[in-house]
């Protein structure tokens, strides 16, 4: 006669097993996620609050255009009108609130623009790059170039 469950033992262990498995995944995930997952879609709620007590550092282009009148007129119309202050001197958030105690650094010209002015094969053909060894040897950049307005 025909037994159906002689090797039950075996399904018995796999059950376990997965029973196990789940348990340990629910233990883990509940040790892993944080409170507030889920709450807002697929984001920590508390993540909000935390990036609230995060004090500004890029004080944005109205702020140094509220000192510095000059600049903004400088770069109208220049290959750089649409590039913001901070990109190239930097977060300013500290130098906006007090600028008698917190001064930025001086920049290094050479280096700060071959961030986006060295010579690349992915680069477009029409945007300026330059080999900077061959194009002004050792000197930097705003030696020849004025940085607001590059082209002069």
């Amino acid at each position: 006669m025909p037994q159906p469950l002689k090797d039950a033992r075996h399904l018995v262990r796999m059950a376990g097993l997965f029973l196990v498995a789940g348990v340990g995944f629910l233990v883990l995930r509940s040790a892993l996620i944080p409170a507030g997952f889920g709450e807002l879609g697929h984001y920590r709620s508390g993540a909000l609050d935390d990036n609230a007590r995060v004090e500004p550092r890029f004080a944005g282009r109205g702020a140094c255009a509220e000192c510095h009148d000059l600049a903004p007129e400088e770069l109208a119309g220049g290959a750089h009108a649409a590039i913001g202050c901070e990109a190239c001197h930097g977060p300013l958030a500290g130098h906006a609130a007090d600028p008698d105690t917190e001064v930025p650094p001086a920049l290094d010209t050479r280096s700060l623009c071959a961030t986006c002015h060295a010579a690349e094969p992915a680069k477009p053909g029409w945007f300026p790059q330059v080999v900077a060894a061959e194009h002004a040897g050792d000197d930097a950049c705003d030696e020849c170039h004025v940085p607001h307005q590059p082209g002069v």
